[in-house]
């Protein structure tokens, strides 16, 4: 039987929010939140690599680190629909996909937004 794997980002996105929630957690606090079953190190491998790219800060208790998010959730999920758009071929397009896809509620407050020059309340 093969095991199915979620891609890097699915899993790097899932224990952003284990932090996010639970934080400051260590590792292993990580790991039995996370469906799955995923190693020990692999999680580890992840909390790292967020370090290093600023999105969870770190402090040394014992023997582990204690994780925390460094950015609040806004950010960085705009951060993750910015680096999408930048990558896409069609920027055009996939704005237009995202805008279809709106519910009314969430359209009416885009155009709050845009309307505000980007600010929010």
């Amino acid at each position: 039987m093969a095991l199915s794997r979620r891609p890097l980002g699915q899993l790097e996105a899932e224990v952003l929010a284990v932090v996010a929630v639970g934080g400051p957690i260590s590792a292993a606090d990580v790991v039995t939140r996370i469906s799955g079953d995923p190693a020990y190190t692999t999680i580890n491998t992840i909390l790292f690599r967020l370090h290093e790219k600023n999105l969870v800060t770190r402090v040394r208790e014992g023997r582990q680190f204690l994780y925390r998010v460094a950015v609040d959730e806004a950010r960085l999920v705009a951060g993750r629909m910015h680096d999408h758009l930048r990558h896409a071929s069609d920027s055009t397009s996939v704005l237009s996909r995202f805008v279809q896809a709106l519910s009314p509620e969430e359209e009416q407050e885009l155009r709050r937004i845009l309307d505000r020059g980007g600010e929010v309340p």
